[in-house]
């Protein structure tokens, strides 16, 4: 007993506070669900019940219904995990690539964005240089470098008769409005933006910085033509504080938050000397940022098990039904009272040829073939090089669908239109008087009707294969505490 230490009454009170706190914390986020052996907190349930049922959902459920869909989805995500789904390089790439997206803006602080408008700051000052800004007007006589010295020497009489009439006191603005082949700045008196060295043609620059505010140029000839250049104001840069907003903005836009977060991950990694990776150093950010942000841990938990779900859900039921074309023709005999016509349809083609002989050719092309040859067959035997010999309309056709058919299969008062170069109609075909008489006649509803089967299928499998447990007073207080 001698070994034994003393607690100080401090110590004692520091844990007893923490015990009830760690209680406090974990009653503030029951568990709503265990599933699996993973227990889910009410504020993950309600994270994607609200994010589901926001305003503008047209389906919402109730909370009670939600259930539901939640459990078959943290059930299907759990087989993805069983089968391995996250350790896929595609997988892994993708989701380090969303969850990258979210992270990277927060390593960045308000110190970090401002240091860097300052760089952009000084680089452009030093840019600017000693001589500054200026802003200017200026009219042009527009000549090309290609044209023919006469329609050089045109331009040259007419900006010397504008010169002369400014220097005799014309205005400007006025001259530069009705005159200037520059019709960007002659909308604005002849005014340009400010400039710095470098944004103007050498010939205009040249004579531009020569002048100070209120001087008017010679006539200057340049690569575009003849100018009158009138110096309008020269200043330096307005201080940093003047544009520290504006250069944010800047930044923002053109998503520098991001570029600046990849250049101190780089940093960190580094200085780290080979000890940390980019991706290392980004997991344990985004595990750091999660534990203090709630919605993004959310956030980005939903992209991962998302991208698990797509994976799996296509696999075994989307890209399953699409392919097993046996199980569709299986699923269509036992459904196929569901996919009754109200009215006949015809089944077929409606083509337009040039020779009579051709009405002919085309039904001894396709009548021996399955139907979804027939396509590649016409194309191949009547328009495989240049000249198009046919043109054909395949389907399965309604009343309404195609005036011609409607005219010789419906028997409908309607007139169908010759196409130009093809001015015999003809067709061939069956008609369906009581529905489909192949799942291929419906396949877009089959497979919709399909996939719903091995989704339900599924899901009752989960159920089966892996335990789960609601706590319906949890459920109680979701969104209500």
């Amino acid at each position: 007993m001698k070994n034994r230490r003393k607690i100080k009454p401090t110590s004692l009170l520091f844990i007893i506070f923490s015990l009830f706190f760690s209680r406090a914390a974990a009653q503030s986020d029951p568990v709503v669900m265990t599933v699996n052996g993973v227990d889910v907190p009410r504020s993950e349930f309600e994270y994607s019940y609200n994010k589901n049922n926001s305003e503008g959902v047209i389906d919402k459920k109730s909370v009670e219904e939600y259930v539901d869909l939640f459990i078959n989805y943290k059930l299907k995500v759990q087989a993805a995990l069983d089968a391995r789904y996250d350790t896929l390089t595609s997988f892994k790439k993708e989701f380090a690539q969303y969850r990258d997206q979210q992270v990277l803006p927060m390593m960045v602080t308000d110190a970090d964005m401002d240091a860097e408008a300052k760089k952009i700051y000084d680089e452009t000052v030093k840019r600017i240089g000693p001589d500054g800004l200026i802003k200017t007007a200026h009219i042009l006589m527009r000549a090309d470098q290609q044209a023919p010295q006469a329609e050089w020497d045109k331009a040259k009489v007419r900006i010397d008769s504008i010169y002369q009439a400014l220097k005799n006191g014309a205005d400007f603005a006025e001259l530069a409005t009705r005159l200037s082949q520059d019709p960007g700045s002659a909308r604005q008196g002849g005014e340009l933006p400010f400039a710095q060295h470098g944004q103007f043609v050498k010939e205009f620059e040249d004579a531009a910085f020569a002048l100070q505010p209120g001087q008017m140029s010679e006539v200057v000839k340049s690569p575009f033509g003849y100018h009158i250049i009138l110096m309008k104001e020269r200043k330096q840069l307005e201080p940093f504080d003047y544009h520290h907003e504006a250069i944010l903005k800047f930044m923002e836009q053109r998503n520098m938050r991001e570029q600046i977060a990849k250049q101190k991950v780089e940093q960190m990694a580094k200085d780290s000397k080979d000890q940390l990776t980019v991706a290392k150093i980004m997991e344990q950010k985004a595990s750091d940022f999660s534990a203090k942000d709630t919605d993004l841990r959310y956030l980005i938990q939903e992209y991962h098990d998302g991208l698990l779900l797509y994976e799996i859900s296509n696999n075994l039921v989307w890209d399953k039904a699409t392919r097993d074309d046996a199980g569709l023709a299986q699923y269509f005999k036992k459904h196929k009272k569901n996919y009754a016509w109200d009215k006949p349809r015809f089944k077929g083609i409606a083509y337009h040829v040039k020779d009579q002989a051709d009405v002919k050719a085309v039904r001894n092309c396709v009548k021996k073939l399955p139907f979804d040859q027939w396509a590649e067959a016409l194309r191949t035997t009547f328009n495989g090089d240049s000249v198009i010999r046919i043109r054909v309309e395949k389907g399965i056709f309604r009343e309404g669908d195609n005036a011609y058919i409607d005219s010789v299969v419906f028997k409908k008062d309607t007139a169908a239109t010759h196409l130009k170069d093809y001015p015999i109609n003809a067709h061939y075909g069956k008609v369906l008087k009581k529905g489909p008489e192949d799942y291929t006649d419906v396949r877009g509803l089959v497979v919709a009707d399909y996939q719903e089967q091995l989704e339900r299928e599924w899901v009752a499998d989960l159920r089966r294969k892996y335990a789960f447990k609601v706590n319906d007073d949890v459920l109680k207080t979701v969104n209500n505490h």
